[in-house]
């Protein structure tokens, strides 16, 4: 019999997060860039509870050649209706998770591209490879494999942004890890936004904020992986660990979201319908087991902000009710080199879908604060 390993998984460790779906399915070096982050206490004429602004809302696919694979990756665009002249483009990048999909930031896309304005504002979101209404092939799967997808889709020449990217006028919006693999990104060179929002970002994986990244733990972690992404047995394990109603619902009332009574049963019943998705347990193996970690400590963690001092405006969106080991690594950054603006909301893991207004509310401010990315 081959070798095994068993990690008992406590309530508390959180393996996903996420929401609901859509009708459709060569480094180089930045310069540094001075810019100014405007005083603010007013949003102007933002006003989400003003009646809704019609908005196109399309989905689409973009063709992500990897390592011989044609990955269809899923995007959802999101624009005023009739909106003409000058565009500021606005990246969404959903939480990486079990469960993760575009649809985290749909509500947050409508309320910010519906301000009303001088510029026109489109926000453009994006399902990883493995994840949401992605393909999900059988790759190996880490923190760098992720960073090139994210760095190959906004380079792209047919990149929804392509416009915009074409003279570095977008800015890049993400939760959780993928937050911080955008910032990585932005570091080494290979983005260059003009502002980065990480809303309740984090680098450490389910498994590894539990019980660390020391030798004995990462073989642990290696044999799980394997078990996860084995044929049948794979199968078997996943569907105790993740593709269960009952193991979402445990994970969203206890730190997902900060308030039991906002996990509805059609959010439960969406999220098991991406667990059962063809191919949906390989992106989760790397997760849960810390391969997609862009850092390895919360020291890495600080210091991979620091590394943007003064090239771009960056925003922290802290949570009030985040699970302990998580919030402390997002306290972490409160006065970071790096970190230009800090606050918190409510919620804890998915702030962006549990309190879409309030994050809407604070990256609105952020733009209109930021003279690098006027609206």
């Amino acid at each position: 019999m081959a070798p095994s390993a068993v990690i008992h998984i406590p309530s508390s460790c959180r393996i996903f997060k996420t929401h609901q779906p859509f009708s459709s399915p060569a480094s180089c070096t930045s310069k540094a860039a001075s810019f100014t982050i405007r005083a603010s206490t007013s949003l102007g004429n933002y006003a989400p509870s003003m009646p809704a602004a019609p908005l196109n809302r399309s989905a689409n696919s973009w063709k992500w050649k990897y390592e011989g694979n044609s990955v269809n990756i899923h995007f959802e665009k999101f624009e005023k209706e009739g909106s003409n002249g000058p565009c500021k483009n606005i990246l969404m990048v959903p939480t990486i998770s079990d469960v993760s999909t575009v649809e985290e930031w749909r509500l947050v896309a409508e309320e910010i591209v519906r301000k009303n304005g001088g510029t026109s504002l489109s926000a453009t979101i994006v399902d990883w490879p493995g994840l949401g209404y992605s393909d999900r092939p059988k790759l190996d799967y880490d923190a760098d494999v992720m960073e090139r997808f994210l760095v190959d889709f906004i380079s792209s020449p047919d990149c929804p942004i392509a416009s915009s990217v074409a003279v570095n006028d977008y800015v890049v919006f993400g939760g959780g890890h993928a937050a911080t693999i955008a910032v990585r990104a932005t570091r080494n060179g290979k983005l260059k936004p003009k502002a980065i929002a990480a809303v309740a970002p984090t680098w450490a994986g389910p498994l590894p904020i539990v019980f660390g990244k020391d030798s004995s733990m990462e073989t642990r972690y290696g044999l799980l992986r394997g078990t996860l992404r084995a044929p049948a047995v794979g199968w078997m394990m996943y569907n105790v660990l993740v593709s269960n109603e009952k193991a979402i619902k445990s994970q969203y009332k206890s730190h997902v979201y900060a308030d039991p009574e906002n996990v509805t049963p059609s959010i439960i019943e969406s999220r098991y319908e991406l667990t059962k998705r063809k191919g949906a347990r390989y992106v989760p193996a790397a997760f849960l087991t810390g391969l997609l970690d862009p850092v390895n400590s919360r020291e890495e963690f600080v210091e991979l902000f620091s590394g943007l001092e003064g090239r771009l405006p960056v925003l922290v969106i802290s949570t009030s009710r985040a699970p302990k080991r998580s919030k402390a690594e997002m306290e972490a950054l409160r006065g970071a080199k790096g970190v230009s603006k800090f606050v918190e909301v409510p919620g804890a893991l998915l702030p962006q879908e549990e309190y879409p207004t309030v994050v809407a509310e604070e990256l609105y401010r952020f733009l209109i604060e930021t003279s690098e990315f006027q609206p």
